[in-house]
Parts: C-alpha cells; structure tokens; sequence
C-alpha cells in the first residue's frame, strides 16, 4: 500500500510540474520597472550645454609700424612691456630723412626770397603778372614740399596710439623695413574677448549678442571663476584646415585678473539667468498650456511637476520655478510616463 502511493504521489508532482513549464514566462516572472534617462538639477544650471575652449585676447590688437622704409636702429620694448599713449617704442635711421629736410628747407627759403624780389618788381611794373604768379605758385610747392619732408623726418619714431602691453615683436635692430611693415604687435587696454573655434554642427545654432557663461582659473581662488559675455562677432566662412568657425565673446565684467593668454571654459545661453536652471527641451512634458517635468522620488516613482519656464534656448529650457537644485528629473520619454509609476534610473547611459 504504501508503495503505492509513493507512485501515486510521484505522478502527481510530476503532472504538476509539467503544467508549470506549459505556462508564459509574463505569467511566472514579475514584470521590472522600465529604464529611464535621469539629470540632477544643479544649482548653477549646469545640466546641460556644449562647452567650449577658448584663450582670452584683447578686444583691439593693432600691428603698429613705421610709415616710411628705412633700418631699424632702436628698439625700446620688448614682448610683455607696457607702454603707454604717445610712447616712443622704436627709431629708424634718420640720416636720409634728414637730408631731405634740409634740402628741401633750403630750396623753400630760396623760393621764398625769389617770390619777394619778383613783388618788388611787379610794385614797379618791370615784370608781368602772370610772371608773379608763377613765382607765387613755385613758393607754394616748395612750402608744401618742406611741410612734406619734416613730416618724414618725424616718421621715423614709431609711437603707440593706444596704452596697451605689447604682444610679440616682429623686428630687429639692424633690420631693414618697409612702409607698414609690422614691427610690434600690441593689446590695447580695455576690454577683453574669449577667441573660440566653434564646430560645423554648432554654428547655425549660434546668434549674434548670445549671452555666455565663461569660466576660467585665476590665482587666488580654488574653483573656477565666473564671469558672463555675449557673443560679440561670428565668421561667416570656416577656417580651410579646421572646418571651424572662428568667434569672439567678449566678457561684460572683466577684472584684473583676466590675464591675456589664458585658457577660458565657455557655453553659451545659461548667462541668461543666473537663477534658473538649464533642462534638456527632452525633459519639458506639455501638459495642457503648461510645461511640466517628471520629478523622481527616492524610490524610484515618478510625479509630474509644473514648471516655469523663462525662455527656449539652444542649449535647452531655463526653468525659474517649479524645481529646485538637487532634484532628479526624467530627461528622455517623458510621453511614455504615468504618474506613480516607479522607473529604474539611468544617468549618462549607467544605470544608478
């Protein structure tokens, strides 16, 4: 007997676990929460945005150089030296300017004395006055040819317009130059510029007067320094080796600390309110007439949120209510959401 319901017994578990295995695997696993791409709001906005590399320039540099050829015989700065307006920075050779001076002195008082004896003789009607007036007008051009000559002679000082620091110098003593050949490359004071190269993809989404969010490592400070600009110039053509675009931004507030050469980080749009905070446009879920983003809870549920948002840039929407810094939000398939539903969270590609 009891051998036969140990049969019995075996062929009973042995029928039910066949009708086990005939089942669905959706009917015997627990279906998982689906994935969802996540940011964690930052109190600066620093979501999202392209950043780019840039060095800090002056927003005037001038190449300054003589305006007459002639041989360099004096150089009084040298790269990194200030100067200051009206400073005499490098000499030519004057003895050639000199001469001409001279001459051409010489044939002026000479024209001058020649145009004073033909008045007397025009006084008493000994000569014509068509005669006069040759004299009157070969005065003129021997006074106009004096005039050109001192002017000359004063051009072989080279003299900064502008106070500035000078840049690089591009000529030697000894050296012998042409008429407005570069000799010194000087940053006039003042204002300062980011010089960046922006890449194909990025140039149709940029506009003149862009604001910008630059940072930058200055002495004296452990984080990077902040600082805001616009997009002041943009070049319609791409450079023929890069394929980038050349653009200036020049920084609104500028202190001493920005040093000409240094490397500043930049992106563009986030200057626009420095309370707000910067979303992906993937994040903003429509909900009616008002934007809305899915907060994430602790664990791991999802709630939608009415949000504020001040303006619709490139980079993305910059919120000024409705969440706060430290938050998770969802940032990709915001339409595939219900309220209340948990999600396992992805960040960057990396599930948390």
């Amino acid at each position: 007997m009891n051998g036969t319901l140990r049969i019995i017994l075996t062929i009973t578990a042995f029928a039910v676990l066949l009708g086990g295995c005939g089942k669905e695997p959706s009917e015997t696993v627990a279906k998982l929460p689906r994935f969802a791409e996540t940011i964690v709001i930052n109190s600066a906005g620093e979501t999202t945005g392209n950043y780019y590399s840039g060095e800090i320039h002056a927003r005037h540099e001038t190449a300054l150089g003589f305006r007459i050829s002639g041989k360099v015989v004096e150089r009084l700065v040298d790269a990194g030296a200030a100067v200051k307006a009206g400073q005499i920075i490098a000499r030519l050779d004057a003895a050639d300017t000199g001469l001409q001076k001279s001459s051409s002195a010489a044939q002026l008082q000479v024209a001058e004395d020649d145009l004073k004896r033909n008045r007397e003789l025009r006084d008493k009607g000994f000569i014509s006055q068509a005669v006069l007036d040759a004299k009157e007008a070969s005065f003129k051009v021997a006074k106009a040819q004096d005039e050109l000559a001192r002017n000359q002679n004063t051009y072989t000082h080279l003299v900064s317009d502008h106070a500035g620091v000078v840049l690089a110098t591009l000529a030697d003593v000894g050296q012998v130059v042409s008429a407005g050949q570069p000799i010194i490359q000087l940053a006039q004071e003042g204002e300062r510029e980011v010089l960046v190269a922006i890449p194909e993809s990025r140039f149709s989404s940029l506009k003149i007067g862009m604001p910008a969010e630059i940072e930058m490592s200055v002495e004296g400070t452990e984080t990077p320094k902040k600082y805001t600009g616009k997009l002041r110039e943009l070049s319609p053509a791409a450079d023929a080796a890069s394929r980038t675009y050349a653009a200036r931004v020049i920084l609104t507030k500028a202190d001493e600390k920005v040093a000409l050469g240094m490397t500043a980080r930049l992106r563009f749009g986030s200057a626009v309110n420095a309370n707000g905070q910067l979303v992906p446009l993937s994040a903003i879920f429509q909900q009616g007439d008002n934007p809305a983003v899915w907060i994430v809870a602790q664990d791991g549920s999802v709630s939608l949120r009415q949000v504020t948002v001040s303006a619709y840039l490139d980079d993305g929407a910059l919120l000024t209510g409705g969440v706060a810094a430290g938050e998770r939000i969802v940032r990709a398939g915001v339409h595939k959401l219900t309220a209340g539903e948990k999600i396992r969270i992805l960040e960057n590609g990396h599930a948390k």
